[in-house]
């Protein structure tokens, strides 16, 4: 090829380029301003790779489950206390915890420097309850009523065992920031079913001073593209941050911005051909939808007494975990994807019986109420709902022990968690701890294989749900994961 049939090569390539760019340019402002148009349905994709993950905006395979509700008990709920019964403990009460069950274990420098390791029974009963004659504490009376509804798992572990990089690992998939979140994979993989809402809402309970902070890389996009970020909905009068206009601007006026800005949006589009720009455009179009789907979502005054009976006094006061269960109903109502419910306090190192009294009482009705709710309006059918925190308690007591007050560390080896909904089997127990609850004995759950199992009732195949960034392709389960068959209904 000679100098001048190079110049003339590079030349058509220039205009062909800028003369497409313009049409994908017209075609990415059109499915902004009328998703359906271009899909030909509800779903609207996430923006993928050219050869990524082609099944992105649909499941792999049919799903049992339609949404998720996510009830994270941020700061590690004792499950010695509410959920694993291990009379063991009150015969062995003060003695040393057995080197052969430690087995080396690391501990945290909260309790490293400990002589003794002295073994803690709950000082609260238990009882069965449910077809599946399954253990529950009598700090959880309404848990113990849907008791048939639920399937425990008993035999979580997992390799964090601080707070920040236990919960960054529940809800991302690695212990480091910077990876998407399991909402936004969700977003990513399935698209959304209300073009009105976010396809991934995180409410947050209010939280009290002490407790572990919540971090915005928790709901973050990470390397995906920005409109399967997690939108926070707050409580109080502007739920959403920056949605409302501003004074002297109208709907109308919003409008006409809005229109122009898509067309300069358009015009950058030619000429850069980044992806982010389509997604900021995106954003910019749900926020003016949202300012009326939003007030019209989170209003709950014409919710019968009925209602707020069954989650209890404090779904009336906004920001409660009583009113976010309550308003996570109306957003499976309204078809969001994937809700994510953020309640802190359960972070329990010392005077744990009289703390954990006072945490399991706030979640314990507006919890069991939400599966009641959900129940009977049909919506259990094909919705998911998860409870639990990011790792569990230790069996033996942090600080001085006496028969009323004790504290738990941080313990990652065997935690409990609880399902109920579409996809699972009802009203039973899967996994088993020693007699200490300190190991797993039986069927282990790691959090990959946890992640894993959730996928694949939402219709995605884990190993195929990825994204390339930097040179890797990535997915929620890293390279790991297996589906927990025996788990599905």
């Amino acid at each position: 090829m000679d100098i001048q049939d190079e110049i003339h090569d590079q030349l058509s390539r220039r205009t062909f380029l800028g003369q497409s760019s313009a049409g994908l340019g017209a075609i990415a402002l059109a499915s902004l301003l009328n998703p359906t148009n271009l899909f030909g349905g509800a779903s609207s994709p996430g923006t993928s790779m050219p050869g990524e993950n082609p099944a992105v905006g649909k499941p792999h395979f049919p799903p049992k489950v339609k949404r998720v509700i996510y009830l994270f008990q941020s700061g590690a709920p004792s499950q010695l206390e509410l959920f694993d019964y291990k009379p063991k403990l009150e015969t062995m009460w003060g003695q040393d915890l057995p080197a052969s069950v430690r087995n080396g274990q690391r501990l945290t420098g909260m309790s490293a420097g400990q002589s003794r390791f002295p073994l803690a029974a709950s000082k609260y009963k238990f009882a069965q309850y449910g077809p599946g004659r399954m253990w529950l504490s009598e700090l959880l009376p309404h848990t113990a009523k849907i008791a048939g509804d639920l399937t425990f798992v008993r035999s979580l572990h997992t390799e964090a065992i601080n707070h920040d990089p236990a919960v960054t690992f529940f809800q991302t998939g690695s212990q480091q920031a910077g990876r998407p979140s399991f909402g936004s994979w969700i977003s990513y993989g399935l698209g959304s079913d209300n073009q009105n809402l976010p396809s991934f809402v995180v409410l947050l309970s209010k939280g009290r001073d002490g407790d572990q902070p919540l971090y915005a890389k928790l709901w973050s996009n990470g390397f995906l593209p920005s409109v399967h970020q997690g939108v926070v909905f707050r409580s109080g009068p502007d739920p959403v941050y920056y949605l409302n206009n501003p004074p002297g601007v109208d709907k109308t006026s919003r409008r006409r911005m809005l229109d122009y800005l898509g067309k300069l949006h358009q015009e950058q589009f030619k000429h850069v051909l980044d992806p982010e720009i389509n997604n900021r455009m995106a954003q910019y179009e749900m926020a003016y939808r949202m300012q009326t789907s939003v007030p019209e979502t989170l209003d709950i005054s014409k919710e019968p007494d009925y209602i707020f009976d069954m989650y209890g006094p404090d779904s009336r006061k906004p920001g409660t975990f009583a009113a976010n269960c309550l308003l996570a109903r109306k957003l499976v109502e309204k078809d969001v994807k994937f809700i994510q419910l953020y309640h802190q306090g359960w972070d329990q190192h010392g005077n744990l019986p009289n703390d954990i009294k006072t945490q399991a009482k706030s979640v314990d009705q507006p919890s069991a109420a939400l599966i009641m709710d959900l129940k009977q309006r049909g919506l259990l059918d094909d919705t998911l709902v998860i409870w639990g925190g990011e790792f569990g308690r230790g069996a033996y007591s942090q600080g001085k022990l006496t028969r009323d007050n004790y504290g738990r560390d941080h313990h990652p080896r065997a935690f409990s968690v609880w399902m109920a909904g579409a996809g699972v089997k009802k009203g039973m127990v899967y996994g088993e701890t020693d007699d200490f609850g300190y190991n797993v004995v039986k069927d282990p759950v790691h959090v990959h294989d946890f992640q894993a199992t959730v996928l694949h009732l939402l219709g995605i195949d884990h190993e195929k749900l990825t994204f390339k960034s930097q040179g890797r392709r990535y997915r929620l389960t890293d390279v790991h994961g297996k589906v927990v068959k025996s788990l599905l209904a």
